[in-house]
């Protein structure tokens, strides 16, 4: 086993290269950057992420040096007119664009080995403390979407399983399959209509993970307040997994009921519960722990990115789709290079509990 954990550690690091190494082209061939955006702002074209520049990387007193220079500038930037060149040069070395492309690729992968992911260029703080202000918002609804939907669905899953083609299968088979025609932001829509003000009743919030004051309240109302906040964007971002892993349990433990070794217990006089939970659980239960990463990882990272807007809740899908927009590498690459980690991370967890599960997976005698 530890032979087999060696090995997946150490394919971690080429993966993470590779990751890194076609984002890091992309982004070369992609229109717009950090200077053209400061480019465009101070033309009046963007008012986006050029206005949030701050001293950190010395303040080049901007917009004292349009029309500084001559009325024609050749410029690689368009918009660049009219802009000192030595302010354009200031730029390229503030942003780091100053040096060839495979050195600055070279001098990223030095600073993420010692994971020093530096500073946001528009927002004069550090990466990891971006990372680390909007992570609560992001581990509330992917640790709780997660929890709730395995809660929910499993259960209901091996139900349908032993009722299959009953009243009850038929009826919340209707259900879950309109629950996973819906998309999410759109449910979330109609949930603010209804529950949240929009037009009819007004029982939830519908901004914010917390009420102002949270710090004040006794503990057993910041809990209260905390779950008020969370149950609307919770339910939809759950409808759609709710829906798929209710049919993956639910297929899961139909294959393995119609299998020999489930007649064989039967035959020796075990109950139905013995059959189901003592022999046809674990063996069913493994493609659904595969399933587990995938579903961790876009509950986390990336599929509450419509749902933190709808909600006005600011966690890191917001701030990786904003930093994406604004071009905004430090964040774009620190987010790509953890995101990327911990899904590599959670992957060997699961292979790892596969063996737990069902003894008779045995890692060391495979090859990688």
């Amino acid at each position: 086993m530890s032979a087999y954990i060696a090995r997946r550690i150490l394919l971690m690091i080429p993966t993470l290269l590779g990751i890194l190494f076609v984002s890091f082209v992309v982004v070369q061939f992609a229109p717009g950057g950090p200077v053209q955006r400061v480019i465009a702002q101070l033309s009046g074209a963007d008012t986006g992420a050029g206005s949030r520049i701050s001293g950190s990387g010395g303040d080049f007193g901007a917009r004292g040096q349009v029309g500084a220079a001559s009325d024609v500038v050749n410029s690689k930037y368009r918009g660049a007119q009219g802009l000192d060149p030595e302010f354009i040069k200031k730029l390229e070395k503030q942003f780091g664009f100053d040096k060839p492309a495979p050195e600055r690729f070279a001098l990223m992968l030095w600073n993420f080995a010692r994971f020093d992911f530096g500073n946001s260029y528009f927002r004069d703080v550090s990466v990891l403390q971006l990372i680390k202000e909007k992570l609560p918002v992001s581990m509330s609804l992917g640790i709780w979407m997660t929890l709730l939907t395995y809660l929910i669905s499993i259960p209901l899953g091996i139900r349908k399983a032993v009722m299959d083609g009953s009243r009850f299968d038929t009826w919340t088979s209707v259900v879950v399959i309109i629950g996973f025609a819906i998309p999410g932001f759109l449910f979330a829509i109609l949930l603010i209509i209804l529950f949240a003000g929009g037009s009819f009743l007004s029982i939830f919030p519908l901004r914010g993970l917390t009420s102002d004051g949270w710090a004040q309240f006794p503990w057993y109302w910041k809990i209260i307040d905390y779950f008020w906040h969370l149950t609307l964007p919770l339910v939809s971002m759950a409808l759609g997994a709710f829906a798929t892993m209710t049919l993956l349990t639910k297929n899961s433990f139909l294959d393995e009921i119609r299998k020999q070794y489930v007649m064989t217990a039967r035959a020796k006089g075990c109950s139905e519960r013995q059959v189901l939970y003592n022999h046809i659980f674990r063996n069913a239960m493994l493609i659904v722990i595969a399933g587990f990463p995938g579903a961790f990882i876009h509950a986390f990272f990336s599929g509450s990115l419509l749902i933190e807007t709808i909600f006005s809740l600011d966690g890191l899908g917001l701030l990786s789709f904003e930093s994406v927009l604004n071009r905004d590498y430090p964040v774009v690459f620190g987010t790509l290079f953890i995101f990327s980690l911990v899904g590599l991370v959670v992957n060997l967890i699961s292979d790892l509990a596969y063996m737990w599960i069902d003894p008779r997976i045995d890692f060391e005698a495979r090859e990688v």
